[in-house]
């Protein structure tokens, strides 16, 4: 979102940009870039780089990054892992609790899809076809009887 007016910048949204390779920066061999942009209402430059780390864009200056509650999710999975392998190592006994956990969690969702298979192949045997012919059947069948 651009600092100077407001205007909503969008990830997809194609510009006419400048580019520059930043000097003494690269992850893993590939280099990281500059881009220079305008805001498409009052023309103020916005730039930011490329972060092929997380792939993604790092803001630089012109504009402020949305709330990613995507990315916020990422990083708290990976710090309760961190958290949940460091409590493992000094504890046995809270990694045989936490199999347990997870052997329980498993057995859950096992069932849980059985289940919904047995559900689809209930349905998969429904003929519908047959359902409605034999429903056209039954209504014809009422109106002879309300004729007579």
């Amino acid at each position: 979102r651009c600092k100077t007016c407001g205007e909503y910048i969008y990830k997809g949204k194609k510009f006419n940009a400048r580019k520059e390779t930043v000097q003494n920066e690269s992850y893993l061999g590939l280099p990281i870039f500059r881009f220079y942009i305008k805001c498409t209402r009052c023309l103020a430059e916005i730039t930011f780089k490329t972060d092929p780390e997380n792939t993604d864009y790092t803001m630089e200056h012109g504009a402020t990054r949305n709330f990613q509650a995507e990315k916020l999710l990422e990083e708290e999975e990976k710090r309760m892992q961190k958290e949940r392998e460091e409590e493992e190592l000094n504890n046995p006994m809270k990694v045989l609790e936490n199999r347990t956990k997870d052997s329980k969690l498993e057995m859950e969702v096992l069932e849980n899809l059985q289940e919904l298979k047995e559900l689809n192949q209930r349905q998969a045997n429904v003929d519908f076809e047959a359902m409605l012919k034999q429903y056209k059947e039954l209504e014809e069948e009422q109106r002879r009887k309300e004729q007579e």
